[in-house]
């Protein structure tokens, strides 16, 4: 087995999470207490983990959410390409019963191979891949033994079908709690397999990023 481990990491819940409004990457809004409570569970449970790279995104609730591992003596870098999916005219939006349909009959396009379908002033999820692949390449070239990535939770789902060679249409199939975590590790022949899933600290779900 490979020594290089991936860590990657959903932020902390926010006010927009509890009260079921859709943030993405159009609202920069900081982690909640409850989101603070996990960050620290979090860093409890991982803070034996030797980090040597740390990256997250251009949106405080990433940063906020892995805060006391960004020590001096450790690489760290924000990258925008990290970054929740855009979801245009749809962020700011609380999930009343219309704005989830439309959710749902959304993410029913994508898993049909609608991939390309998007929101107006959004992102689809073909424009995410073509973001987090450049992310990829530039944090697998800064070395390092452990990494620890924090980012959002369609991103996530969209990140894990890129690492793990799944069918996009199936990225459903991955959750995403706030400060939920996928460990993954990386083979000799530079193929990634999965782990371990380590759930919520608190248990706290959010319906979308």
């Amino acid at each position: 087995m490979s020594s290089k481990k991936i860590y990657v990491v959903r932020h902390g819940q926010t006010d927009y999470n509890l009260k079921g409004v859709v943030q993405g990457s159009g609202i920069n809004a900081p982690i909640n207490e409850t989101g603070k409570k996990q960050a620290e569970l979090f860093f409890q449970n991982f803070k034996h983990i030797p980090f040597d790279r740390v990256f997250y995104s251009s949106l405080i609730r990433t940063r906020q959410s892995i805060e006391k591992f960004l020590t001096p003596d450790i690489y760290q870098e924000e990258l925008s390409d990290l970054n929740e999916i855009s979801w245009g005219d749809y962020e700011g939006l609380p999930m009343d019963h219309d704005e989830n349909q439309y959710y749902l009959n959304m993410l029913k396009k994508w898993s049909s191979g609608e991939l390309d379908h998007k929101i107006g002033g959004g992102e689809s999820p073909i424009d995410v891949v073509a973001r987090l692949k450049r992310a990829m390449d530039h944090i697998m070239s800064t070395g390092g033994n452990n990494l620890l990535i924090c980012m959002h939770g369609r991103a996530i789902r969209i990140l894990m079908t890129l690492l793990l060679g799944y069918d996009l249409r199936y990225m459903d199939v991955f959750r995403h709690e706030n400060l939920c975590c996928y460990e993954l590790h990386v083979e000799e022949d530079g193929n990634m397999v999965l782990d371990k899933y380590h759930p919520s600290p608190l248990k706290k779900t959010a319906p979308i990023s």
